[in-house]
This record gives C-alpha cells, sequence and structure tokens, in this order.
C-alpha cells in the first residue's frame, strides 16, 4: 500500500529535534539540584549549548518546511482532528523557538554569559537583574514542562492513529526502513 510520507530531511530534523529535546530536559532535571561546582556549571554549558541548536534546528526545519509543505492530512480524518493536529505542530514550533529564548534572557538577566559549544559567545539580551532572572527562570520552567505535556499528547495522538485507528499518520513521519511491512522468512 502506497501512503505519502515527509521528506526525508524533515524526518531526520523531526526525530533529531526531539533527540535533542529530551537530552536537554534530562540534563536540566538532573543538574538543577546539583551542588554548586565546576560539573554543574559544565553541565549548564552542555545545556545552553543543547538550546542553541533546538533553536537553531527548528529555524532549519521552518524554512525547510516553508519551502516543502507537509503532506496533505488524511480525508478520513474528522475536521476537529485535523484543526487539533494543526495547531498542536504551530505551538510545538513556537514553544521550540521561545523556550531556547527564555532560557538565553534568563542566563543574561543572571549574569551568565552564554557561550555556543564553548568558543563561540552569544551576546547578553538583558542588563543583569536577580529578580528578572527569577522570573525568567520560571516562565523558562513552566515553558519546558508546557512542552514535556504537548510532546506526550502528540506521540500519543500518533500512536492513537496507528493503533486504533490503523491510518498511516504515525508511519508518515518515520524513516522508510520502519514503515516497511514484516515478511516472514520461510
Amino acid at each position: 500500500m502506497k501512503f505519502v510520507t515527509y521528506t526525508r530531511t524533515a524526518i531526520v530534523l523531526h526525530w533529531l529535534t526531539l533527540m535533542l529535546i529530551a537530552c536537554g530536559f534530562a540534563l536540566a532535571v538532573y543538574m538543577v539540584d546539583l551542588p554548586r561546582s565546576p560539573q554543574k556549571l559544565e553541565y549548564f554549558a552542555w545545556h545552553k549549548a543543547i538550546g542553541t541548536m533546538v533553536f537553531l534546528l527548528v529555524l532549519v526545519r521552518l524554512a525547510w518546511r516553508l519551502t516543502h509543505p507537509a503532506p496533505a492530512q488524511s480525508a478520513l480524518m474528522p475536521a476537529w482532528q485535523q484543526h487539533a493536529a494543526t495547531t498542536m505542530h504551530a505551538v510545538l514550533y513556537v514553544l521550540l523557538l521561545v523556550i531556547p529564548l527564555t532560557g538565553w534572557l534568563y542566563s543574561s538577566a543572571a549574569g551568565m554569559p552564554t557561550a555556543y559549544l564553548g568558543p563561540l559567545p552569544l551576546p547578553n539580551l538583558l542588563a543583569e537583574d536577580k529578580a528578572l532572572a527569577e522570573q525568567l527562570k520560571l516562565v523558562h520552567i513552566t515553558l519546558n514542562y508546557t512542552l514535556l505535556t504537548l510532546v506526550v499528547i502528540h506521540a500519543a495522538a500518533a500512536l492513537k492513529h496507528h493503533v486504533v485507528d490503523r491510518d498511516d499518520v504515525l508511519r508518515r513521519m518515520l524513516p522508510a526502513t520502519l514503515t516497511r511491512p514484516w515478511r516472514r522468512t520461510p
């Protein structure tokens, strides 16, 4: 059965984004309660680098999406599900851009410089302001947990389409090697 998938590039960008987000989130949860140490500062540097990579990758994804539209949604999907999917994707893209920016703003207000992979310092976006830094930290954390919740809903919806509806929604975003029908060997 032939079905329309996303482009290979879109698929790679999607799963790479997910892996970076998972690594950045896991690192943040792990490092946040560690005592102040050079190791904790190193973890923060890696967390910032991952956030910068996510931001840049999302810009690439948006450019790709503008020049390579997504496959049409299934006409078999109810209109409310099509609208929900479109809205979910838009909100995810916004969060994937805003979360790294809030992290950068938080670092700037906290007086902690941000560098991309060490040698490339990024400019501070705000003057040092500890009270503002605390507010931005809360915004950054809240948006990350919002993203986590929406990613879980997004994945659950894809699995629902695959297992319950038995349509191609999930398979359209899987690498081709995972979408081939399983064959038994004689």
